[in-house]
């Protein structure tokens, strides 16, 4: 079992979907120091993981979705209010509570994509990972999944600003030698994809 170092949790801001907290924790040289943590957990998920038995969970589901009919890709260009500007990035959304990963990934995919999810490969997909630990305790499961349908924006969000891109090897490496603004995890999603693409050529 693990020691334990955080020892006090002091709310700062709360919001719906994101809240801030300084933490006290003890330091190797066992003196107390202080950090700041943005969350997207109650005050009694916290505590519990903190200083009870519970266990972390997936705030958020993140697709790397491989259209069959198409034979391609499928990223999303998207506006994000911290940048102020387009990013390149891929299907994603937050688990609902008490929400199965499999169920949020349909829904999300639908509602940002319009495609319809057809299967997950669990077997090459992620869970329980950390995509910037220094700053937030935000985790989600990256779910490899074929998709098919008409790309559509009937389903989004009065607010949300979404383009549904299938992209081939090919534009995927234009899009990289872009320089465009990027998620990393899209970054990823299409190096291994102009990969695979060589191997199989090879």
């Amino acid at each position: 079992m693990r020691q334990k170092k955080v020892k006090k949790l002091t709310p700062i801001r709360k919001s719906k979907y994101l809240s801030m907290y300084e933490m006290k924790y003890e330091s190797k040289d066992k003196s107390e120091k202080s950090w700041m943590l943005a969350t997207r957990k109650s005050e009694e998920e916290l505590n519990n993981m903190y200083f009870g038995d519970g266990n972390d969970r997936d705030d958020a589901v993140v697709m790397v979705p491989y259209h069959i009919e198409e034979d391609k890709l499928v990223i999303i260009r998207e506006y994000r209010v911290p940048l102020d500007d387009y990013v390149y990035s891929l299907p994603a959304g937050l688990i609902d509570p008490g929400e199965d990963i499999e169920v949020c990934a349909r829904r999300e995919l639908k509602e940002e994509t319009g495609l319809d999810l057809v299967e997950i490969n669990k077997m090459d997909s992620g869970f329980g990972l950390y995509p910037s630990p220094g700053m937030t305790d935000e985790s989600f499961s990256l779910l490899y999944c074929t998709c098919k349908g008409e790309p559509s924006n009937e389903y989004l969000e009065p607010t949300e600003e979404i383009q549904t891109l299938l992209i081939d090897r090919q534009q995927a490496v234009e899009i990289l030698k872009s320089k465009s603004n990027m998620d990393v995890k899209a970054f990823l999603a299409l190096q291994i994809f102009i990969a695979v693409g060589k191997d199989n050529e090879n």
